[in-house]
């Protein structure tokens, strides 16, 4: 199954999310599927190193959940 979106923790473990989300967009069987990162890593050079390994968009935690919807909502309606 395809997932409609995926929420992305980047910190994970032996494969990062930065890594993941390159081998989702790099397969065409994945590639529009949006990925939203999710780091407690909140510099501006951690919203651009997602963006760059293909994140549609960005979150740090703690999560602000009404926001987080908002970015959820958004990117599945367009």
């Amino acid at each position: 199954e395809k997932p409609d979106l995926i929420l992305m923790d980047m910190s994970l473990p032996v494969l990062d999310g930065w890594s993941a989300t390159r081998v989702l967009k790099d397969d065409a069987a994945t590639a529009a599927i949006p990925v939203i990162a999710l780091t407690a890593h909140a510099m501006e050079a951690d919203r651009q190193k997602a963006m760059d390994a293909g994140c549609d968009d960005f979150g740090t935690k703690p999560i602000d959940l009404p926001d987080l919807l908002s970015k959820i909502e958004a990117l599945l309606a367009g």
